[in-house]
């Protein structure tokens, strides 16, 4: 009796941490609806948002795609964790190159959205990002925000 008491708790404690989490995540709908964003942006089936800011043109990348790129990430609050360039113009330096299909998947539904020469603003939620677990400077269940101009696609 005494062990189901215990395994009773253990259920009672994790509900209650279930349920704490699922407040602390962050939905991007909100987030664009609070700044007044919804309106200018585009709500994909997938369950993002974006805007792309010119198209671009030439071939649009596939998963298997090597991207060449400038990125900025930041958060819902505003604190960049993440860009190439300089902190005032992420488009200055050198950009980088990845292949789509190792990138989240927020960036493999959201660039080929895209050409050679475009820029596209992502408003992803956690699920299309990093998670509940997070990642480095990226708490868990956290609305990410990337803004990417796409160079090159090889």
């Amino acid at each position: 009796m005494r062990n189901l008491g215990l395994v009773l708790l253990a259920g009672i404690v994790m509900l209650f941490s279930g349920c704490k989490k699922e407040e602390k995540l962050e939905l991007i709908g909100d987030y664009l609806t609070r700044t007044g964003l919804k309106s200018s942006v585009t709500e994909d089936s997938r369950g993002f948002f974006y805007k792309i800011v010119s198209a671009g043109t030439g071939t649009a990348p596939t998963l298997t795609s090597k991207v060449t790129l400038f990125y900025k990430g930041y958060l819902t609050n505003g604190n960049v964790f993440d860009q190439t360039g300089t902190t005032a113009n992420y488009e200055a330096g050198n950009p980088v190159t990845f292949t789509l299909n190792q990138l989240i998947s927020g960036w493999q539904v959201g660039l080929p959205l895209i050409k050679p020469g475009g820029k596209i603003i992502l408003y992803l939620p956690a699920s299309l990002g990093y998670g509940p677990y997070g990642q480095g400077s990226i708490p868990g269940n956290a609305a990410l925000i990337f803004e990417i101009t796409l160079v090159s696609v090889g």
